[in-house]
């Protein structure tokens, strides 16, 4: 990975680095418009589902994701990262074809034997994207070196970060070209079923073809030995504190997960369409950012990378959370000051995070990061529910303080700060320059 002249190849110039970087941007763009743009419409649309249907068979997803990427990440410690790369795309792209053929049952009587088969397939996508992510970040901070690792780590937030903005323009404009030539066939908003299979196929051939550079050590356990249940147990017991503050920081970060649209609508009375253009630059400037925001924590050290990372992040949410008392900061350049120091301060954190995490063990860095990961989404998982029940639940109460309801809306982001805040305070206990 250097030039003949003996200087470094900068990292997003190296072909495998490349490659991997258009497998996660790919593989990232398929599982929102399967999960995020498509499944929702297309089950409340075309299958007639109610919104608490479409709820479980989102929730199926999020729930494998997040239960099995330790095990996941622990399977490809022992027979391969780039071998699960491959598996977890193909059985993706299964399940969304399988989408397309789930029968139709009697409305009403046949409803919750179909949200069972769509819940069921939500499950294989969550252990496709399991075997995928932390295989792709343990794969990626073997080839790269020591110094170039928190870069490497950002590259590929800034994959899933521009999948993410990316993902429902390009979803929704398939389901406009489609809707019409669709809907005797699979119905109008079946689209982005085919566009993820697409995605899916392509990512697969993508892994197949990724060849790992020489030199770069292939980690794997002799043929009889499989995974156990115990061996991921063992794991979550060596890094218990890493996995208590993944699961309260990102706690933290569902809070307002499921109601942030809801709020923007509600407190600024944005339509949906002004809510989608204000939050696709954000991502995309975030995207441009990411990698700068890595450099500057390489210069500063993870563990200060991400003691600054989550301080600056409670500020600006505290910033947030004062339009909960006072009317003077319901406004939305209150908003975006705040959620400047939230944006530049996740990505200072993530990135270092990842690579903090990855350097624990390098014999186990697939594990240690699935471990991480699950503890990540169960937090979210977690906090959603919280976040929304306190939405309305705190309407009243606020009505009753003469706050009025706008201090229920802001309550998600309250819980948020809390969260973040109590994550920048264990991190401050558990990680040391070294």
């Amino acid at each position: 990975m250097a030039e003949a002249s003996g200087k470094p190849t900068p990292l997003i110039a190296q072909p495998f680095v490349r490659r991997m970087l258009l497998v996660a941007l790919l593989a990232e763009i398929g599982y929102a418009v399967l999960n995020i743009s498509t499944m929702p419409v297309y089950l409340r649309n075309d299958r007639g589902f109610g919104a608490f249907g479409v709820s479980l068979v989102v929730v199926a997803f999020l729930l494998s994701e997040a239960v099995m990427k330790g095990p996941m990440g622990h399977l490809a410690d022992r027979i391969g990262a780039r071998r699960l790369m491959l598996i977890g795309p193909l059985i993706t792209l299964t399940t969304s074809l399988l989408s397309l053929v789930v029968p139709r049952f009697d409305p009403g009587v046949g409803e919750p034997m179909e949200i069972a088969l769509f819940a069921i397939l939500r499950l294989g996508d969550g252990v496709g994207a399991a075997m995928l992510w932390p295989a792709a970040f343990a794969l990626m901070g073997d080839v790269v070196k020591d110094r170039e690792r928190q870069q490497a780590m950002s590259l590929l937030n800034m994959c899933y970060l521009i999948g993410i903005a990316l993902a429902l323009p390009i979803g929704g404009i398939v389901e406009d070209l489609t809707h019409t030539t669709l809907l005797p066939i699979s119905g109008g908003f079946s689209g982005g079923l085919y566009l993820s299979a697409a995605l899916f196929f392509i990512v697969a051939i993508a892994v197949f073809r990724l060849r790992v550079p020489d030199g770069v050590a292939h980690r794997e356990a002799p043929p009889d030995e499989g995974f156990h249940v115990r061996d991921f147990i063992k794991t979550a017991r060596q890094i218990p504190a890493y996995l208590l503050l993944s699961a309260v920081t990102f706690c933290g970060i569902g809070f307002p997960m499921t109601n942030v649209k809801l709020f923007a609508l509600e407190e600024f009375k944005l339509s949906g369409a002004q809510f989608g253009a204000l939050v696709f630059p954000c991502a995309i400037a975030m995207a441009v950012f990411s990698v700068p925001m890595a450099k500057f924590g390489e210069r500063i050290g993870r563990a200060r990378a991400v003691h600054f990372g989550l301080g600056l992040c409670s500020v600006g949410l505290i910033v947030i959370c004062m339009g909960a008392f006072f009317p003077a900061f319901r406004s939305t350049w209150v908003l975006v000051l705040g959620g400047l120091p939230v944006g530049m301060g996740f990505l200072l954190t993530i990135p270092a995070w990842l690579a903090s995490v990855s350097d624990l063990d390098p014999n186990k860095r697939a594990a240690n990061v699935g471990a991480v990961m699950t503890a990540q989404g169960l937090g979210a998982i977690v906090g959603a529910p919280l976040g929304g029940l306190s939405y309305q639940g705190l309407v009243p109460v606020g009505e009753r303080m003469g706050l009025g309801a706008s201090f229920g809306h802001y309550s998600p982001f309250m819980g948020t700060a809390i969260c973040v805040t109590l994550g920048f305070l264990i991190s401050l206990k558990i990680l040391r320059e070294h």
